[in-house]
């Protein structure tokens, strides 16, 4: 039996596309401080008084229109790419977890500790630190460590990837390959979920971090920097997040005649709810209301060979150098 396991960790997902299970989840997700960083006191009436009841039924909808037989394909995905990933590393065991939802990463940790595994490397599957995701994982892994007796197991987590060099070829060829298939647009936009502009200006790293995976993506691809842009979706509430925002860019993108532009989402590392729907459908209707023709979705790496062996590539090599 292997003594070493690795983690591939997601954000979650409903369980179901219904207005329960959605509320269950965003109820979780919501309440994490790292995600909302609002007084508990002004923050849960707002939730559970407003929110949930006006989002649980929207939200579940969208879910319900990308939803896969197997389950969402945020959870499909993911648990494609971890069997992969074993697939490449047989002498350890690969499992995947959620942040939020099932199987959650802090009883995944348990289960490991009790059927005997001494060592642990969390990946989250967020190439690009921030202290809203990244961060959120590493607090579930602290709060484990303290309940656990010294010398029982050690934990090792990959903080981020933004410019590892096989997943930089992996995006890149992704590219290459769409490309070939569907020919090119007009414009190229990298579109990463939003942050608080605030949280920037705290010192989060995740802006500059989407910059340089941005650059070096564009560098392997070998083209002008003026045809590529880099935009910034999903933003929630009314204070300003990281800019421009994506929808703002396709309508000006359409006003000043583009008619085709591709969008391609290198800080998801599967599809979700945010690409599928946000992208695919939402802003490609967008965009068509204000004058474009086409925008084509390039999916995310998924559980494809190139994307298992970066990860596989990269975690063997944070192993040796945490665990010797």
């Amino acid at each position: 039996m292997p003594d070493t396991a690795l983690i591939l960790v997601n954000l979650g997902t409903p369980d179901a596309p219904t207005p329960k299970a959605v509320r269950r989840y965003l109820s979780q997700f919501l309440h994490d401080h790292r995600v909302v960083q609002l007084s508990r006191w002004l923050w849960c009436p707002l939730l559970h008084g407003v929110i949930l009841p006006l989002r649980g039924a929207k939200v579940a909808r969208k879910y319900a229109e990308i939803w896969l037989e197997g389950g969402s394909p945020l959870a499909v995905h993911t648990a494609n790419l971890a069997m992969a990933v074993q697939q490449r590393l047989p002498d350890l065991r690969v499992i995947h977890a959620m942040r939020y939802g099932n199987p959650g990463l802090d009883m995944v940790l348990r289960d490991l500790r009790d059927s005997g595994i001494g060592r642990v490397m969390v990946l989250p599957l967020y190439p690009q630190y921030s202290t809203t995701t990244t961060a959120s994982v590493t607090d579930v892994m602290q709060r484990y460590a303290g309940g656990i007796r010294e010398g029982d197991q050690r934990l090792g987590v990959i903080e981020e990837y933004h410019l590892d060099p096989g997943w930089v070829e992996a995006v890149a060829a992704s590219i290459r390959t769409y490309w070939s298939e569907h020919g090119r647009g007009e414009r190229l936009l990298f579109s990463y979920h939003g942050v608080p502009q605030r949280l920037a200006d705290a010192g989060d790293p995740y802006p500059q971090h989407c910059e340089a995976s941005t650059a070096a993506i564009v560098r392997a691809l070998e083209i002008p920097a003026q045809e590529t842009i880099l935009t910034f979706q999903s933003r929630f509430g009314r204070e300003p997040w990281l800019q421009p925002y994506t929808d703002h860019v396709l309508r000006a993108l359409a006003a000043e005649g583009v008619k085709r532009v591709d969008v391609v989402c290198p800080g998801f590392a599967v599809d979700c709810l945010e690409t599928l729907e946000e992208i695919s459908i939402q802003n490609a209707a967008l965009f068509r209301d204000a004058g474009g023709a086409t925008l084509n979705y390039i999916p995310c790496l998924n559980a494809t060979a190139a994307h298992a062996d970066a990860l596989a590539t990269l975690a063997q090599r944070k192993l040796d150098e945490i665990f010797g």
